[in-house]
């Protein structure tokens, strides 16, 4: 079932990418396991995918070192909120985190990031709509974080992450996906060299995708309805 979900999401890109006129490997699949065990990783694993998704650090420690054997095969990114208190188990464990909205967080995942390990792959979590309940640095003060993380070793950044509110249609979507683009377009007209643009989920990763993303997010379109009861 996940194989076959993998293959429906992949068409869905590969058609999205066509219609926007883009390569069709311009777009990279992260698999969200959020909430599913490490079975189901391992299975997607063998359909072919490699890069997967967690929000929650405990639980996303606890995949990481059941699929140990398959370590150096997968990427792991950290899409959740991240609280000054957990960076340590995101500098050691993640390959990727999408989700740093201020400096201090960056600054202990540069301090905690292991010496053996790669620089840690960062992008800045901005609020593109404003929403009242989103995490996310405001657009306009972007520039000067991304600066600051660019100065911190042991981090790479690569670029942008948004969560915009739903949208009730696809050009509601591709107009707030399209100031995310912007916005990245402007930061590497200043002379930051970014090529991620995480943005795109199940229900609207074709929008993402039109207006530019780089790496979609899906989770339930390949695991499943998730159950947050446990």
């Amino acid at each position: 079932m996940i194989a076959e979900n993998l293959h429906h999401v992949q068409a869905r890109m590969q058609a999205a990418a066509q219609a926007a006129g883009r390569a069709p490997g311009a777009v990279q699949l992260l698999a969200v396991s959020k909430t599913f065990p490490a079975a189901a990783v391992r299975e997607a694993f063998g359909a072919g995918q490699y890069a997967f998704g967690e929000n929650y650090i405990q639980e996303a420690v606890e995949k990481i070192t059941a699929l140990a054997d398959l370590r150096s095969q997968l990427q792991w990114h950290c899409i959740g909120p991240i609280q000054s208190n957990k960076t340590r188990p995101v500098a050691e464990h993640f390959d990727w985190v999408h989700t740093v909205d201020r400096l201090k967080i960056a600054q202990r995942l540069s301090e905690q990031r292991p010496e053996h390990l790669p620089p840690l792959q960062v992008c800045i979590q901005v609020n593109v709509d404003g929403g009242a309940t989103k995490s996310g640095v405001a657009p306009g003060e972007a520039l000067v974080l991304a600066r600051e993380v660019v100065a911190l070793p042991r981090l790479q950044l690569r670029g942008l992450m948004c969560i915009p509110e739903p949208a009730p249609d696809f050009e509601a979507a591709c107009a707030v996906f399209t100031r995310a683009r912007s916005l990245f377009d402007a930061l590497n007209a200043e002379g930051l060299a970014l090529d991620t643009l995480s943005m795109g989920m199940s229900s609207d990763l074709e929008a993402a995708i039109h207006s530019g993303s780089t790496m979609v997010r899906v989770g339930s379109a390949i695991f499943g309805a998730r159950d947050y009861t446990h």
